[in-house]
């Protein structure tokens, strides 16, 4: 699988650089979003920009993203989705459950707004 990450101080971008995430893709993927999730990141930004064709797994291991940051109290957030992903995505109703932004700066935002939600809910406990 062709990819990058980018170890950033508060969340790590991860950018598919394939035409497909499918079931040859899917499984190192699902792999490398359980190991970072092992070393402690929290929040993830996928950017799926270059991704014209996604399958059940590899919205399989999207999910699994998901629950792993969800778990961690962190963020995934998806950016660069294209026409027929966001399609498959809407069709299978999980544009409702993922949080999908346009830019990899707007999900860069949104990931500090809830460090600084996550900071205030830990001084007032």
């Amino acid at each position: 699988m062709k990819y990058s990450i980018d170890k950033q101080e508060h969340y790590n971008l991860i950018q598919i650089n394939e035409d497909k995430l499918d079931t040859i893709v899917a499984p190192e993927l699902k792999s490398e979003f359980v190991k970072i999730n092992a070393e402690g990141v929290k929040n993830v930004v996928l950017d799926l920009s270059s991704v014209k064709y996604i399958d059940s797994s590899g919205l399989s291991s999207v999910l699994v993203a998901n629950r792993l940051c969800d778990n961690s109290n962190g963020k995934l957030i998806i950016t660069g989705v294209t026409d027929h992903v966001m399609k498959l995505l809407k069709i299978s109703q999980l544009d409702s459950v993922l949080t999908l932004l346009k830019t990899i700066e707007e999900a860069r935002d949104s990931i500090f707004m809830n460090e600084i939600e996550q900071g205030i809910k830990e001084d007032e406990d």
